[in-house]
């Protein structure tokens, strides 16, 4: 283990949020899976404190790189309790996402956040899903579209899409993107021109 990682698990349990928030920063950029077991004991005990919202992101998003995908049973049951904060809903989405991606179960992971019809949920999913570049079947496709296309265009939940949009293929993707084109949302627009251009970067297969 990198004396980056120890030191920063050893930050876990200051006293201090901020800097227990620092630690869970640092280990999410190092993405040390050692540091894995003591992120998830970590966040166990944030998430009693309503008050940390932020620091119990930032533990949220570690786990999500430094986890393993049997964490994922612990984060799907977390963001199914009604007392859980909005940000840890995100957070959680996006690292349920990268976790099962590591066991190629991220199609059936995307499907469960679906599934919960959580929007703050699906929103840190479909970060996930658009900054790892995932290609998706379509019958997958289908579903998040229909699932975003259902808010109003003004809804920022049109960003991450847009962009995770330029690794997938058919009329639907098309005709989601040329409409994004034409949205009131400056940066809706600015994913989904690019996404039509091809500029975003190499997409990874199921």
């Amino acid at each position: 283990m990198a004396l980056d990682a120890v030191q920063a698990i050893s930050q876990l349990q200051d006293r201090s949020s901020a800097k227990r928030r620092s630690a869970a920063k640092r280990l999410r950029k190092l993405g040390d899976p050692s540091a894995g077991p003591a992120l998830l004991e970590a966040l166990k005990n944030e998430v009693r404190d309503t008050r940390t919202w932020e620091t119990q992101y930032q533990m949220t998003m570690a786990l999500g790189t430094c986890g393993s995908p049997s964490d994922q049973s612990y984060l799907r049951d977390l963001v199914l309790q009604r007392e859980t904060l909005h940000a840890v809903h995100t957070a959680g989405g996006d690292a349920i996402v990268r976790l099962s991606y590591m066991e190629h179960s991220h199609t059936e992971a995307i499907r469960w956040c679906l599934s919960t019809g959580n929007k703050t949920l699906m929103g840190g999913a479909l970060q996930a899903m658009a900054m790892l570049r995932l290609v998706l079947d379509q019958e997958t496709v289908t579903s998040v579209l229909d699932f975003v296309e259902a808010r109003s265009p003004h809804d920022g939940i049109y960003f991450w899409p847009a962009v995770a949009a330029a690794g997938w293929t058919g009329q639907r993707v098309h005709d989601f993107l040329t409409s994004c084109v034409s949205g009131p949302r400056s940066d809706v627009v600015e994913a989904a021109t690019n996404s039509l251009a091809g500029k975003y970067g190499t997409y990874r297969p199921l």
